[in-house]
């Protein structure tokens, strides 16, 4: 896929937000019986799940669905307005849940962080996605009246509130990315992590005995281990330190 056809906001606009909110006119009866948007916008998302973002055609939607590709144009203008669709689905599942959202601030970052994590594990391909410029969707506005429900209780300004959401949002796809690629490294070059550190033990422990490295040579021998959780203590530590802001801020 070209580069505009994984940036979000590339295509139509006002087309992405006709289809996005259902202000636009729907096609009618489609050539063939079952056919709508929705399953569109499905399809792609099972192909992307399974084989990334660069599956995604509009000729291979029509071979999944079986209709001609002219067919779908009918429904969406081009792949750059459906991935705008395909974003915006996949960001309204989590709000699906007959949880009610956290009302106190801590706990709804804390949700806010995990969910996010929980996103890009379902759809990996969403690493690959520029969305710089997202087109706001229901399901997006509906995500950002779900945060601020919760962080309105910190007390910050507007754009400080703002910032915390994109600092968790952040970390938790700095973590969903390590993940994500750590495992596509190993199905791409067919070498597990394992035997890919292994193959570095002889020039690694000369470098360490070389005494121009003293702190990495004192470094416990489960410094790199696969075991820490990672996640969870970042996430406790940024949450420490936003707790640390709201205290100093009640406190002046």
């Amino acid at each position: 896929m070209t580069s505009s056809e994984t940036t979000t906001g590339s295509g139509d606009i006002t087309r992405s937000l006709d289809l996005l909110w259902g202000t636009g006119e729907r096609p009618g009866r489609g050539p063939k019986r079952g056919l709508t948007l929705d399953r569109i916008v499905t399809t792609a998302i099972e192909v992307a799940d399974a084989e990334g973002m660069d599956a995604v055609s509009m000729r291979r939607l029509s071979t999944e669905l079986g209709v001609g590709t002219m067919s779908l144009y009918r429904y969406v203008p081009g792949k750059a307005e459906l991935l705008d669709l395909m974003l915006d689905r996949v960001q309204g599942a989590p709000l699906d849940s007959p949880e009610p959202p956290p009302t106190e601030w801590r706990a709804a970052a804390d949700a806010m962080a995990r969910s996010h994590l929980a996103l890009y594990r379902r759809h990996p391909w969403l690493l690959k996605v520029n969305q710089a410029r997202t087109v706001l969707g229901p399901s997006a506005v509906r995500g950002l009246e779900y945060a601020l429900r919760g962080l309105r209780g910190m007390g910050l300004s507007d754009p400080e509130t703002i910032s915390v959401m994109i600092s968790v949002q952040s970390f938790a796809t700095g973590i969903a990315r390590m993940e994500i690629q750590t495992v596509e490294a190993a199905k791409e070059t067919g070498v597990s992590d394992e035997d890919f550190w292994k193959s570095q033990e002889p020039v690694l422990s000369r470098a360490m005995t070389s005494g121009d490295f003293p702190l990495m040579a004192a470094l416990s021998e489960d410094a790199f281990s696969v075991d820490f959780d990672h996640f969870e203590f970042g996430l406790r530590c940024l949450l420490d330190g936003l707790e640390s802001l709201v205290e100093r801020r009640q406190r002046a």
